[in-house]
């Protein structure tokens, strides 16, 4: 079988769910005997040959700025990966049996059915998202529009296609997807039947990228609030990004500086060693396509804070007093009481959480996805 994966990012050269979701499809392809090729966009520096185990890795376009200043996607690298896309699938077309894309950033989705034709290959598409056209107008003002109609166009590809969530495959649903479509539930990549959780420390984790979306700054009046309860409670703010300045200013103006860090990105072991014996994690996002990283708290015993919304795929992951807390709200009063029920709950809410995550972990792992993957794949 010969497998061609589209995405303009590359795990570890960008680090999100998606990336991390397609570098571990290639790996799993490749390790069946599959002939795997990966497009994206050049992200790392020109003397660099990306790694990836079994797997042809084409830059289709240059190295280029992905996020605005403010955290938004910019317009020009989506039409670059595009084209890119084009050309490759014209010139290379024959060469694969199935082309598995993302639908964002759209225009690869475009290029891929423009090059399609008679004997060549079929194609699979991940809606890891599906937005509203309110969140289109919010997110791109007047251009929201035609981001809009962009996305209605992608729906309209002969596809077989994938989602992560009841959310998105509802909305799916509804807008009228052209296609078959299955949801996948899971992306844990870790052990089934991990060791008991860890004592608490009376510590709230974050980790993530300050954007926007993810609401971060939110956190530091949240954990101000939160100690006025639990005085030993601290926070550790951990990642990068265009909000950064903003949570670092809240913590010296309401005296938090030596209670609540924001060190930055870090290595893998310390933000594992951070999470592991953590009082809870918190996800305080208005917008999640899935919520990864729930799975993997709660594989850890470590109860999750999520915030309510229409656009917030997380909440499917949580159940209130079962493996975490659901706020109303991102204010700080609302996250600051979700903080202290799960510090209310106990060593009793994290035996609940990792119990959670037992009665889940065969739903909810990789290696049950790619096999839906596989079996997809297999009836194209």
């Amino acid at each position: 079988m010969r497998v061609c994966i589209v995405y303009d990012c590359l795990y570890p050269y960008t680090i999100g769910g998606a990336e991390r979701w397609y570098r571990n499809l290639a790996e799993r392809l490749a390790a069946t005997g599959a002939e795997v090729t990966y497009l994206t966009l050049r992200q790392w520096e020109r003397d660099i040959r990306p790694d990836v185990p079994g797997v042809r890795v084409i830059a289709v376009g240059p190295r280029l700025a992905l996020y605005t200043h403010g955290g938004r996607r910019r317009l020009l690298p989506p039409i670059v990966f595009g084209l890119g896309v084009l050309v490759h699938l014209l010139r290379n077309g024959r060469r694969y049996d199935i082309v598995h894309t993302a639908s964002f950033p759209y225009f690869s989705l475009l290029a891929v059915d423009a090059a399609r034709r008679p004997g060549r290959f079929r194609t699979i598409v991940d809606w890891h998202e599906v937005w509203t056209r309110e969140y289109w107008r919010e997110y791109l003002g007047p251009l929201g529009r035609i981001g809009w109609f962009i996305q209605r166009a992608c729906l309209r590809v002969p596809q077989r296609a994938f989602c992560f969530s009841r959310l998105h495959e509802r909305r799916l649903r509804e807008l009228g997807l052209g296609g078959e479509l299955i949801r996948l539930e899971g992306q844990f990549e870790g052990r089934s039947d991990p060791e008991p959780p860890q004592a608490a420390l009376p510590v709230a984790v974050f980790a993530g990228r300050f954007i926007p979306e993810k609401r971060v700054p939110a956190l530091v009046p949240a954990l101000a609030r939160a100690r006025e309860e639990i005085p030993d409670l601290r926070g550790e703010i951990y990642g990068d990004g265009p909000e950064r300045g903003e949570v670092v200013r809240a913590i010296t103006e309401l005296g938090l500086g030596g209670y609540v860090s924001a060190p930055g990105f870090v290595a893998a072991e310390v933000l594992e060693e951070a999470l592991a014996s953590a009082l809870c994690f918190l996800l305080p996002s208005r917008r999640e396509g899935y919520g990864r990283v729930v799975v993997e708290a709660a594989a850890r015993g470590v109860p999750t804070v999520v915030v309510e919304g229409p656009d917030n795929a997380a909440i499917e992951l949580v159940e209130e007093g079962v493996n975490g807390a659901i706020a109303s709200s991102a204010a700080p009063a609302e996250l600051a009481a979700a903080i202290l029920r799960i510090h209310r709950g106990g060593p009793g809410l994290r035996d609940s959480t990792a119990a959670w995550f037992r009665r889940n972990a065969d739903r909810l792992s990789l290696e049950r996805s790619l096999e839906k993957v596989l079996e997809a794949y297999a009836g194209t």
